[in-house]
């Protein structure tokens, strides 16, 4: 079994195509420290991001990569214009 999360972010308005931007400079740094994008979709109305990202086969690999993930200088040094895109977000985990 491989942990994974559904994570939905609701986007600010008239931001979508630069959180697209943000976004993929973000999946080399997740994919880089062994987080999988597995895949990624925006709804019909163009207001929400939706994707899942995988982790290893423990629950306690979650917290393992994203601590890894979000120690990341690039993360630090992104961290205030990654979120100045998003409005809500949630997220839980799955399996696959």
């Amino acid at each position: 079994m491989k942990y994974a999360q559904l994570r939905r972010y609701t986007i600010n308005k008239g931001q979508m195509d630069s959180w697209l931007e943000c976004f993929k400079e973000e999946i080399e740094i997740l994919e880089h420290i062994g987080i999988k994008v597995e895949s990624y979709w925006i709804n019909e109305e163009k207001t929400q991001f939706i994707w899942i990202r995988s982790f290893g086969s423990s629950k306690e690999s979650i917290a393992e990569l994203e601590t890894k993930f979000y120690g990341t200088t690039w993360w630090k040094t992104n961290v205030d214009r990654v979120r100045s895109h998003i409005a809500h977000r949630e997220f839980e985990i799955i399996f696959s």
